[in-house]
């Protein structure tokens, strides 16, 4: 009996192009992740809410960047300068209509 193997990326895209909500929710995760110290989890996170909605293309010109820059920024070995990543995420805010605010939480 054969199986079908879904890639996760394949249905974490679909339901965010399906649910804006949830991808809010990614792109807020990615900050945060990165805020905290899990660059390369927030630049594959990121990589997955740019793809599904706001697409390379338009982040590229949007950010002033070569689409293929864009791409490696966001691989897994990607080392994006914060000036890049922080222009990938202004711009993935812009097109989704998205303002983060920060809180701080103190840990006992």
């Amino acid at each position: 009996m054969n199986e079908m193997i879904v890639d996760s990326s394949e249905t974490i895209q679909a339901r965010i192009k399906k649910d804006r909500a949830f991808a809010e929710a990614l792109l807020r995760e990615a900050a945060d992740m990165f805020l905290n110290g899990e660059a390369e989890a927030a630049r594959l996170l990121l990589r997955d809410v740019v793809n599904a909605t706001v697409g390379f293309e338009q982040i590229a010109v949007e950010t002033n960047r070569p689409s293929k820059s864009i791409h490696r920024m966001l691989s897994a070995r990607g080392n994006p300068t914060m000036e890049s990543l922080s222009a990938i995420f202004s711009a993935t805010r812009k097109v989704l209509n998205i303002r983060f605010e920060t809180n701080t939480v103190h840990h006992a």
